[in-house]
């Protein structure tokens, strides 16, 4: 599940990672994240720190308490090194934008075996 509000870059992150062979699904508002995740039930999001209005750190640590939700694996991007503040509110791993294509196909892989 991608989780950016960006919707130049959902495009091109669907592309690649559906040419990976990842089934994506999309929520490009923070409150899709929450009713697109647990209908959907994916493998893994990738979420980015800046989602309109809303804090991808915020949302991290709300998805770390949900019952159902708390142990999905999460990778967080910024174009901002903020690798120290994403592990510490529970993020499973962390891409620095901008990222080549195999390192974001990596890191989900690796987040979820």
């Amino acid at each position: 599940m991608i989780v950016d509000d960006d919707r130049t870059m959902n495009t091109l992150l669907q592309t690649l990672l559906e040419l990976d062979g990842f089934q994506v699904v999309l929520a490009s508002r923070a409150e899709l994240v929450f009713p697109t995740a647990l209908a959907e039930r994916p493998d893994v999001i990738l979420m980015d720190i800046h989602i309109g209005d809303a804090d991808g750190l915020e949302i991290l640590k709300q998805i770390r308490q949900h019952p159902e939700l708390g142990k999905l694996p999460v990778v967080m991007s910024s174009g901002m090194d903020l690798e120290d503040q994403c592990t510490a509110a529970g993020a499973n791993a962390f891409v620095l934008k901008p990222y080549p294509p195999e390192q974001l196909s990596a890191a989900l892989k690796k987040v979820t075996t």
